[in-house]
């Protein structure tokens, strides 16, 4: 049957239109400002074989990554009207601990004959599926914030396999129970979860009311025909770049244990021959046309930057949607064309009881800056020079001397933007897989015991070119009380390379203000305590410039 394109922009738009309400719901309803103001989590829409069909304009790093989690939920065992799994298992789906997610079940048919019957017994498999994602700013571990320079996976926080945290529509209280009492902030964790469920309960509602509408086995086909069309766009895309294996390899700093530079290694092989149309006017699906090979990236290391296969997959997952117009939708079928290969035990598919906290913040930029510097030889007119290369991830924790009770602020901090073929980078900016926004200086002065003392443009710090690389940042906080302060960043050591000619971005710094007058220099990664009074100020690395003038 021929696809009718005005029904299927319909139904992409009413999917993604869920997905992008379920995250307002979360937002609206979040306690911590790390959810609230910044905006660190994602939701997503999944058919009912948890095969994504819409996503939020979220995380990339979240997103990319979270149909393996809502797999993982799939696998542990059945679930029924009502149910929400809470996992954070960072090798079942997950991406690092204090990322946890929901994801519940949405029974259609159900809902719509009234009986006397369990559900239970009426419907075997749900009709579609919905998840949220949120970075809680501390789940435990020997770090507040729990983004620590660890060394094992047990020092990070309370580790979450999938499990029930609502059944049947009730709260699981010793599920829950056992996380808040592993935290140092309770009250916020709980209403942070809170608005989580309410964001599937939202997304469950509102699926309800579009097939109540076109009827569920028409949004069911709907949804198959949204993985087949952005599959055969996808498709189409990739037959015009160019044939051939294009090589690149990056260098994050090092792991906060070591000072060696780890090497993370890719391979596109890109193979169209013989992949025109067949006489249907369809793409064929036999098999991959790209191959992704990562085969060479250093060992996993021991400190936390490793990176487990979902982050890997999330960074490949964004960058060829990157590649492709705004408007199709980001659907599973955008990757069958691309095989992505990551060999176990390397910085990029680490296993237990590897430490991985900044895997998902740190090594997520870098194989994103990898793969863009591969593909760059293939697609020149397509592709920016490196973005500062890093979240800036910052994490300070103590005692709040307004109510006597830990705090935990975590943020990360934007840099300058890669310039562009035809255009400078943006300065000041989150770039490539975090798409979250500062913290507010009244916010944070509001939740926190902290002073914002300088929060400014780094100026002079993109690199130079035809188009200049965009500015990085200067923020400078002052502890009013006692803390211990973790940074995990990177490009410290090297800035962001340019393309075409550009010159490089400036590298990162990043020192401590003490109370006696002194500025200690500090590395990419640190953990240090700050007496009230002292000051953390960090400058973030600028963007690669593009072109020679």
């Amino acid at each position: 049957m021929r696809r009718d394109p005005i029904e299927l922009e319909i139904f992409k738009n009413l999917y993604h239109s869920i997905a992008e309400e379920m995250g307002a719901a979360l937002r609206r309803t979040a306690f911590s400002p790390n959810i609230k103001e910044r905006r660190d989590y994602s939701c997503a829409v999944f058919d009912g074989a948890g095969q994504v069909i819409a996503m939020g304009d979220h995380m990339p790093v979240h997103l990319g990554s979270m149909p393996r989690s809502v797999q993982a939920a799939i696998d542990a065992g059945p679930m029924t009207a009502g149910d929400v799994v809470m996992l954070n298992d960072p090798f079942r789906g997950g991406t690092h601990l204090p990322d946890i997610t929901l994801v519940a079940p949405v029974f259609v048919k159900s809902r719509r004959v009234q009986s006397r019957r369990p559900q239970r017994s009426r419907q075997s498999s749900p009709d579609f599926y919905v998840a949220s994602r949120a970075h809680h700013a501390d789940v435990g571990g020997a770090y507040p914030g729990s983004m620590g320079l660890c060394r094992e996976i047990y020092q990070e926080g309370v580790r979450i396999p999938p499990v029930k945290l609502m059944a049947g529509g009730v709260m699981n209280r010793d599920v829950l129970a056992m996380l808040l009492n592993n935290v140092r902030t309770p009250e916020e964790r709980r209403g942070d979860l809170g608005a989580q469920i309410a964001a599937c309960h939202t997304g469950s509602e509102r699926l309800r009311e579009v097939c109540s509408r076109y009827g569920v086995e028409h949004a069911k086909r709907a949804a198959a025909e949204l993985l087949d069309y952005s599959e055969e766009l996808m498709r189409a895309f990739l037959q015009q770049v160019p044939e051939g294996e294009y090589r690149a390899e990056d260098l994050l700093d090092g792991d906060g244990i070591s000072e060696r530079p780890i090497k993370i290694v890719v391979a596109i092989k890109i193979q169209t021959t013989s992949r025109g149309r067949n006489r249907n006017r369809s793409f064929p699906k036999a098999r991959p046309i790209v191959l992704v090979d990562f085969t060479g990236s250093d060992p996993q290391v021991e400190g936390s930057v490793n990176a487990v296969a979902a982050i890997t997959h999330s960074a490949c997952f964004y960058v060829f949607r990157c590649l492709l117009a705004e408007d199709i939708p980001a659907t599973a079928g955008l990757m069958r064309p691309i095989e992505v290969i990551v060999p176990e035990r390397t910085i990029v598919n680490a296993r237990p009881p590897a430490a991985v906290a900044g895997g998902n913040v740190e090594t997520s930029q870098r194989v994103v800056d990898v793969l863009l510097r591969a593909l760059s030889q293939a697609i020149p007119d397509r592709i920016p020079a490196a973005a500062s290369g890093t979240m800036n991830n910052l994490t300070i924790g103590g005692i709040d001397p307004r109510t006597g009770e830990p705090f935990t602020y975590y943020e990360t901090i934007a840099g300058g933007m890669g310039a562009r073929p035809g255009k400078a980078g943006v300065s000041g900016v989150h770039t490539h897989m975090t798409n979250s926004l500062n913290t507010p200086a009244e916010a944070l002065e509001y939740a926190y015991p902290l002073r914002v003392r300088t929060y400014s443009l780094r100026t002079e710090s993109g690199g130079h070119g035809e188009f200049r690389g965009g500015d990085g940042v200067i923020r400078e906080i002052e502890v009013l009380t006692d803390c211990d302060v973790t940074l995990l960043a990177d490009r410290r050591r090297r800035g962001p390379w340019g393309l075409a000619g550009g010159n490089d971005g400036a590298a990162g710094k990043a020192c401590i203000l003490r109370s006696d007058g002194s500025v200690q220099s500090m590395p990419g990664k640190f953990s240090a305590r700050l007496c009230a009074g002292e000051r953390i100020r960090i400058e973030t690395p600028g963007g690669g410039g593009w072109g020679t003038r």
